[in-house]
This record gives structure tokens, C-alpha cells and sequence, in this order.
């Protein structure tokens, strides 16, 4: 699986706009960034949400499972610091590390979820927050579309979230305040979910 990701981003233009930039931004700066709180960047691929973060006054790691994609974050953001993480081990943080963690687009491609949820809990702070996105695949938007459109067969979405799916797993995994709310598009067809949680 990391050398699809390693493949992945060697293979994406180098001007690629992050899919939805605005509405994922948004999402993240009204969530509110503490000046000076350390802050986890998990899935960070080329570095812009690490450096919006930055920017905000977070005290911001970016990391990735692809080398590919971190090379990418070191030449942009040179000034950031970025980790290559593991794909299916512990993430390479202490225990209660972080007041927030943003994965965005990023529990869709990920095999363990429960191993992967888990290490979330685990380096977020008491009380911290986990910020993600996920594309939304309610039953009328597969309907008319089909699966294949979010699921293909050699593509890398390995996992289809619905609002009631994704507020049930985190649930399931001690999350708390939960929020989880659709976004993008008519509303029984709307593209993007984002969610916030507490540990």
C-alpha cells in the first residue's frame, strides 16, 4: 500500500489544487486555532493546510505515510516541519501530544481505521479535537450516480462514509461532541462531510 502512495503523489502535477481548498479552509479556520496550541497535520501530503495552520499561529507538525508527497511539503514549506509516519504501526508521537488533529481527506484511504482511530485518541490531549473531512456518500447520491463514481475498482477510496456511518465510528471509538454535518452541492446530494470531535 505505500508504494501506491509513494506512486500516487510522484505521478500528481505539482500545481494541483487540494480538491474543495475553500470550503475544507473554512471548515478549519471557524473551527477556531489557538495561538501557540500543537497542532497534528495527519495526512498532510503537500503541506498547504500545514502552512494555513502555521499561519493561524499553531505550533503544527505535517506528516504523511508517502516520502513522495513530504518532499513535495519540504519544497514548498520549507520552514515547517514534516514526519513521515507509518502505515500500519503506532504514529511516532508521545501519548497526549496534541490539542488538535486535522486529517483531512484522509479516513477514506486508510485500511485500519480502528488501529488508525485509536492512535488519534491516543496523541490527542484530554479534551483535544479531531477536525475531518471525508467525501459524503448518502443513499440518493450512490443511487443516482452508482457506486463506481466514489468507489473504483483500482482507485484508493477504500472506505464510503454516510453522516450516520461517520458520527456511529467515532462514537464507537470514545469520540464526544460530536458533530457531523454535510456540505457541497444540493442537499441529498452533497459531496464533502465534515466532522468535529473531542476526546
Amino acid at each position: 500500500m505505500r508504494n501506491f502512495f509513494e506512486d500516487l503523489w510522484e505521478q500528481l502535477p505539482d500545481d494541483l489544487a487540494p480538491p474543495e481548498l475553500v470550503r475544507r479552509r473554512d471548515f478549519l479556520l471557524r473551527s477556531g486555532i489557538t495561538p501557540g496550541e500543537r497542532v497534528l497535520d495527519l495526512g498532510c501530503g503537500a503541506g498547504d493546510f500545514t502552512e494555513l495552520l502555521a499561519s493561524a499561529g499553531a505550533d503544527v507538525i505535517g506528516a504523511d505515510v508517502a516520502e513522495s508527497a513530504l518532499a513535495r511539503a519540504r519544497a514548498r514549506h520549507p520552514e515547517l516541519p514534516f514526519e513521515l509516519v507509518p502505515l500500519d504501526a503506532p504514529l511516532p508521537f508521545e501519548d497526549c501530544t496534541f490539542a488538535l488533529v486535522w486529517a483531512s481527506e484522509v479516513i477514506e484511504h486508510v485500511a485500519d481505521t480502528a488501529r488508525w482511530l485509536s492512535e488519534v485518541r491516543r496523541v490527542l490531549v484530554p479534551g483535544g479535537r479531531l477536525l475531518l473531512t471525508t467525501p459524503a456518500h448518502g443513499r440518493a447520491a450512490i443511487a443516482l450516480r452508482g457506486v463506481e463514481r466514489y468507489s473504483e475498482p483500482l482507485g484508493d477510496h477504500l472506505h464510503l462514509y454516510t453522516r450516520r456511518s461517520l458520527r456511529g465510528l467515532l462514537a464507537d471509538f470514545g469520540f464526544s461532541d460530536l458533530e457531523v454535518r454535510s456540505s457541497g452541492g444540493l442537499p441529498p446530494l452533497r459531496r464533502m462531510l465534515l466532522a468535529s470531535a473531542t476526546r
